[in-house]
């Protein structure tokens, strides 16, 4: 029943991860798909000729979505190529430790750039072109942290929080023109972000014990309420924190 045939998405920090998985899933469903990436070109590269394999046009763009301009371009890109966005998954983010009391500011400012401000740019320049043809779907990727909080990572807890905020704020602005805005927030998921951390067999027995799923999930597992998100089957859901944490962390 899902189907995004005829659409064209743009995905931040598409390359790997859950943005690599969302572009498959949308390109399965038949979308067109935009992939930004920051470093990756090899990555990237290999997602682009995946999806291609799968009969959709795929192009990736190197962008620093935390730079206006940047982004900006981006969606210049997009629109030059396709003439349309239909929906927007604002996945680009960064993780690092971060102890309060010995804090370098410099780590706080580039989360925020990176989390918040990317977030903040992408889809303001995307807005306008939704709103011109009064439809589309954004969908921010945030996290559990942005609900309880994280020791160590004050500064991605208060950056998630800040999309999830984000999130609602314009939902109901933007309602009136048939656009509906979600977030997607995991808890713990393996990937190659958290790939150093689930080395420690240890670590990573005591995360998926702490979940009661029992298990860790895959990109895939966030990809898929993303792509439902994404469809028409999600048409009067906006304003809406999807939880993905296999029940580790219960808010609403």
């Amino acid at each position: 029943m899902i189907t995004l045939e005829g659409q064209v998405a743009i995905i931040t920090g598409g390359s790997r991860g859950i943005g690599a998985a969302c572009a498959m899933y949308f390109a399965k469903a038949g979308a067109d798909v935009v992939i930004t990436y920051a470093h990756n070109a090899g990555a990237a590269a290999n997602i682009v000729s995946k999806v291609q394999a799968l009969g959709r046009t795929c192009i990736a763009v190197k962008a620093n979505v935390s730079k206006e301009k940047s982004a900006t371009i981006v969606v210049e890109k997009t629109m030059k190529q396709f003439g349309k966005i239909d929906i927007l998954v604002n996945n680009a983010a960064i993780w690092t430790f971060g102890e309060i009391g010995d804090f370098p500011s410099a780590v706080w400012k580039e989360t925020m750039e990176v989390n918040v401000n990317g977030t903040f740019f992408i889809t303001n320049a995307v807005v306008p072109h939704m709103k011109k043809k009064r439809s589309g779907k954004i969908i921010n990727i945030t996290s559990t942290a942005g609900q309880r909080g994280e020791a160590q990572h004050s500064h991605y807890a208060a950056s998630k929080g800040a999309v999830i905020s984000f999130t609602k704020a314009i939902s109901t602005e933007l309602a009136p023109f048939n656009i509906t805005v979600n977030s997607v927030a995991p808890g713990w998921v393996d990937t190659d972000l958290n790939a150093g951390l689930f080395k420690n067999k240890k670590f990573r027995e005591a995360t998926r014990k702490g979940i009661p799923l029992g298990r860790i999930p895959t990109p895939d597992d966030i990809a898929g309420p993303v792509l439902f998100l994404a469809s028409d089957l999600a048409r009067h859901i906006t304003g809406e924190i999807m939880n993905v944490n296999g029940g580790s962390v219960l808010v609403g």
